[in-house]
C-alpha cells in the first residue's frame, strides 16, 4: 500500500504467535526482496525467520523468475502428499534460471545491496517537493505521498516528458512510487529528483 515498514516489535510478536499456534509464517517478498531494501531480504531487517519465502521480480533480472522457498521439511511435504504437488509448467527454464543466477552475483560482486540504503538516503535527502506530505522508505524503494491521485499524476506525467519513469502504488493512488534498478549511480538520482521537485 505503498512502503509502510512494520514495526519490529509487531513482526516479532507475529512470529511467536505463528509458534505458538503452528502456523506458517509467509513472507511476500517478491517487490521488497533482492535487495530493495538495503538487505538481501527484507526481512533481515527484522531479525525473524519466516518459515516460507516468495521472490520474484528483481530475482530474474528482468525475466520472469519466481521462486517460493521454505524449509525442508515443507518442501518435502509439499513435493510428496500429493506427489509432485508443488511443480509449475514452465518453472526451471534455463534461460530464466541463468539470468537469476547472473542477478544474485551481480547484486553481491558489485555490493550494490549495500549501496541500496545509501542511495535511498540520498533520495530522501534530495526529494524536496512542495506538495509531498509524507515520504516512507526503505533503502530503494520509496513512496511520496501526495495527498490526492491528480497532484501523482501531474508529477508522473512530468517526469515521463523529462525522462524519468515513475508510477504510483496499484493499492495507493495518492502516492508516487519510486524503486529504481539498484544500479542507479548518484548522477542520475540527482536528475530524477530535480524532474520531481519542479512538477
Amino acid at each position: 500500500a505503498g512502503v509502510i515498514p512494520a514495526q519490529a516489535k509487531w513482526i516479532a510478536a507475529l512470529r511467536k504467535r505463528c509458534d505458538e499456534t503452528g502456523t506458517l509464517l509467509i513472507f511476500d517478498e517478491v517487490q521488497s526482496g533482492m535487495g530493495r531494501t538495503g538487505k538481501l531480504f527484507s526481512f533481515e531487517h527484522y531479525d525473524v525467520v519466516p518459515d516460507i519465502l516468495l521472490l520474484a521480480k528483481g530475482l530474474g533480472g528482468g525475466l520472469p523468475l519466481g521462486a517460493f522457498i521454505a524449509r525442508k521439511e515443507l518442501m518435502d511435504h509439499l513435493s510428496a502428499d500429493p506427489v509432485l504437488g508443488h511443480i509449475t509448467t514452465f518453472g526451471g527454464h534455463p534461460l530464466c534460471t541463468a539470468a537469476g543466477l547472473a542477478t544474485l552475483e551481480l547484486l553481491l560482486s558489485e555490493d550494490l545491496i549495500s549501496k541500496a540504503s545509501a542511495k535511498g538516503a540520498l533520495f530522501n535527502q534530495l526529494i524536496k517537493h512542495p506538495d509531498i506530505q509524507e515520504v516512507r522508505s526503505k533503502g530503494l524503494w520509496l513512496a511520496l505521498d501526495f495527498g490526492h491521485f491528480d497532484k501523482v499524476q501531474k508529477v508522473i506525467q512530468h517526469c515521463l516528458k523529462e525522462g524519468v519513469v515513475s508510477d504510483w502504488f496499484l493499492f495507493n493512488d495518492r502516492s508516487l512510487r519510486i524503486a529504481p534498478p539498484l544500479t542507479i549511480d548518484e548522477e542520475e538520482i540527482r536528475f530524477a529528483c530535480d524532474v520531481i521537485n519542479h512538477a
